[in-house]
């Protein structure tokens, strides 16, 4: 039987009719919005023009609701080949003799619906999706990082999520062939319904070997070619889905919005891409074509997209789609966010050439049953998306309207916190040292991590885990010119999500300024950030209120970080993601704004970690200590909050990150790490543990004992030999920055804390090792 499209006249209907026929068809407009989109088209919607306004125009394709604000953002500087304007932003941390510029490919995104829904499934294409839009830049891809938030750790439902997320990023990634780099993982009971699951992914590429994510000049009447698994109903409506309330009585059907992973294909994909971007290379065509992964809204998103950012419409035959047969509704059709996708912008002299590289040379069908590249569509001229299905038009709007359509200046109204400094029992000093040295948001994360490969590829010089962040060599094989292969990176992500309890613009700020220190921490100087924002639903006014205080907060802490190579411009952002919803009907997560900062070493072999090297050094203490125990890990083991949160001085910051990068430069450190979480206390134990070298230090300072060694005030700890402290010191002194010789290294195998806290190492280590590892079992 032919298939009739249904139309709605949503002008002659009440609000109350709207919203039944929105709900009878899992349309995620409000009344208002399909009111616009007829507007827009200026007569009635059909079903599917009203499916695709419900995709493109949710918060996670259109940001709606915080575009206006993410422009504030510092996006421009010298290092910056490409800022958030395509798939994924490129840095260049590299420039060889003949003057080509060599830079790192990073996406930053979120799947943590799905992961709520499906834990496996959805951590899984989450890093799937991320490595495509990597790859879809021309990049080829180098490393993965994961920051990861869940549940109670008390609660069965929380080792569930657990559990099913890493093994997810494992069963991706590791078939993909590519090492993990960096990573956190908080637990908390504000993330019992919504845990979130950030990935970071970053590949390398030559200036010249990018690839565009748009169609590119004088492209009309080129072939749009659909490329890898058949289309199935797997994930339609993912990006909606995404952009609402978890419903617990939409379970099931929340289920049907996840993506389904086929990791092997992916790889086979990535092989056949890379092998076709160095032909396309050889014969300079790069400029010729446009490149996109299928994500969110399928076929749909990626036509208009590539269409529209250049400037042009497109038209997609819907019938020429594969399918797994099964027989699909063509909103399906159009909109499913089907796995292991990508679509080739081309001429039609080059078309031939692309499908037969997938069909014969990378034999897409004999690989995957129904997987193949197909042309599917063309590029039209004018403005206009159309989309076709046996002989009828299912669509025709403005790409323009399509893509940017609906957008919101919200209201927002000051979140009022009434949190305030506890009182806190008298207790042992050396028991709550123990206690925090054993929290799950503080011990050894290596059960987390030791299920990820993170040696893969050979460029990983210091890996996970064992150092404050991985370090990769980028350029280390002959496929670069001698002269950049030194060159490192170095990779950090992660976010403080008690902070975001108390205050949304300083949680920002610390995430920003933790997130720097931790690369300079290994000798990188920070070159770019990404943001992954979540949140909870922007429509209540609080909410809002959160969203906006953090992005000027991360503003904030940008333009008073400069670029240590150009002190003129502020540490720009070059890519991102905004996931909101982040709800259910009993709360909303707290403002979490995950940052990633991607550093550079000029000479990898400078970098540095964090362990103690030798007995007799000396300890150098790099900020003061201050009452800023708000939020603490140390106050969580009283069920406290309190209020007082780190504020650091942003500037002081720059001048500290910066004085230390020289001093690692010069060979003048031994070991370096961040004072963050458990404070300067425990900062100082994970220096002792690899090596098993203790300390004796006393903290300087008119607080209680309690907050000089537990508050999370930020700065550094420095391991210096003896010899060499006159030329740190003076390093700092050029910045004007105080440096405190606090204590020394020693054969004692104690941790030694002011003479008052006495801990042997033999019982520190094993609470660090274990403390998470046991909660998990």
């Amino acid at each position: 039987m032919a298939f009739t499209e249904q139309r709605f006249d949503f002008n002659s209907l009440t609000p109350e009719q709207i919203r039944l026929i929105l709900q009878q068809n899992n349309i995620a407009l409000t009344v208002d919005e399909i009111l616009t989109v007829q507007k827009l088209l200026n007569r009635s919607p059909t079903l599917t023009e009203c499916i695709l306004w419900s995709i493109q125009g949710s918060e996670h394709c259109s940001y709606k609701s915080t575009r206006p604000y993410l422009k504030q953002f510092p996006t421009d500087a010298p290092n910056v080949i490409l800022g958030p304007k395509e798939d994924a932003g490129i840095v260049c941390v590299a420039k060889d003799n003949q003057g080509h510029r060599y830079g790192i490919v990073i996406s930053h995104e979120s799947h943590n619906h799905p992961s709520q829904i499906v834990p496996y499934e959805g951590a899984a294409t989450g890093v799937g999706g991320n490595v495509r839009d990597v790859c879809c830049m021309g990049g080829k891809v180098i490393a993965l990082a994961d920051s990861l938030r869940f549940g109670s750790i008390e609660n069965n439902h929380t080792h569930w999520i657990h559990q099913g997320v890493v093994a997810g990023i494992a069963g991706y990634g590791n078939p993909l062939g590519i090492p993990n780099l960096a990573g956190d993982v908080y637990y908390d009971e504000a993330y019992q319904q919504n845990c979130l699951v950030t990935v970071v992914t970053l590949g390398v590429l030559r200036e010249d070997e990018i690839i565009h994510s748009y169609a590119p000049q004088a492209a009309e009447g080129y072939n749009l070619i659909l490329v890898g698994k058949p289309t199935d109903k797997s994930g339609f409506g993912g990006a909606s889905f995404a952009s609402l309330e978890l419903d617990d009585s939409k379970q099931e059907q929340n289920r049907g919005a996840v993506q389904e992973p086929n990791a092997f294909l992916g790889r086979h994909l990535l092989a056949a891409n890379y092998a076709l971007f160095d032909l396309l290379k050889s014969k300079n065509l790069l400029s010729e074509v446009g490149f996109k992964d299928l994500g969110a809204g399928g076929v749909a998103c990626a036509s208009v997209e590539l269409a529209e950012n250049a400037g042009y419409g497109a038209e997609i035959d819907l019938t020429l789609v594969h399918t797994t047969g099964e027989k699909l509704h063509p909103t399906v059709i159009l909109c499913s966010e089907t796995q292991e996708r990508y679509m080739w912008v081309a001429p039609p002299d080059l078309t031939p050439l692309i499908l037969k590289h997938y069909n014969e040379t990378y034999a897409l069908p004999k690989v995957s049953q129904g997987a193949q590249a197909r042309i599917i569509g063309k590029i039209r001229k004018e403005g206009q998306f159309i989309v076709n299905f046996q002989n009828q038009q299912l669509v025709n709007a403005k790409a323009s309207d399509v893509t940017r359509g609906l957008i919101y200046n919200r209201p927002y109204q000051a979140k009022v916190t009434t949190t305030k400094e506890p009182i806190l029992p008298s207790h042992n000093l050396t028991d709550t040292l123990l206690k925090l040295l054993a929290h799950e948001n503080i011990a050894s994360q290596q059960a987390v991590f030791e299920k990820y490969d993170k040696q893969v590829q050979g460029r990983t010089y210091l890996e996970r885990g064992l150092a404050e962040t991985g370090v990769l060599q980028p350029f280390n094989s002959e496929d670069f010119p001698a002269e950049i292969r030194e060159t490192g990176i170095a990779l950090s992500v992660g976010a403080n999500p008690r902070y975001g309890k108390i205050d949304a613009y300083w949680c920002a700020v610390n995430a920003v300024v933790t997130c720097m220190r931790q690369v300079a921490c290994v000798g990188a100087t920070p070159e770019t950030i990404t943001d992954c924002l979540c949140f909870g639903n922007p429509e209540k006014p609080e909410q809002m209120y959160e969203i906006i205080q953090a992005i000027l907060g991360i503003k904030a802490a940008l333009e008073a970080i400069p670029l240590k190579e150009h002190p003129n411009f502020a540490t720009p952002v070059i890519a991102g993601n905004v996931s909101l919803y982040n709800e259910t009907a009993n709360q909303a997560i707290p403002a979490s704004p995950i940052i990633s900062c991607l550093g550079k070493l000029k000479n990898i072999n400078q970098a540095i970690n964090y362990s103690f090297k030798q007995t007799d050094s000396i300890i150098l203490m790099i900020g003061e200590r201050k009452d800023e125990c708000g939020a603490s890990i140390y106050y969580s083991l009283f069920h406290e909050l309190g209020k007082n949160l780190p504020q650091p001085n942003c500037e002081e910051v720059a001048k500290q990150i910066y004085a230390l990068t020289d001093a690692i430069d010069k060979s003048l450190i031994l070991s370096a790490h961040t004072i963050k979480q458990g404070g300067i206390a425990v900062c100082l134990a994970e220096m002792t543990f690899n090596q098993e070298i203790g300390f004796e230090v006393t903290i300087p300072g008119t607080l209680s004992l309690e907050k000089l060694l537990f508050s999370e005030t930020g700065g550094f700890v420095l391991e210096i030999a003896f010899e060499n402290l006159s030329l740190v010191q003076a390093i700092f002194n050029q910045y004007g920055l105080k440096s405190f010789i606090i204590g020394c290294t020693t054969s004692q195998k104690n941790l030694n804390f002011n003479k008052q806290i006495i801990l042997p190492l033999a019982q520190a280590k094993p609470a660090w090792q274990q403390g998470l590892r046991e909660r998990l079992l």
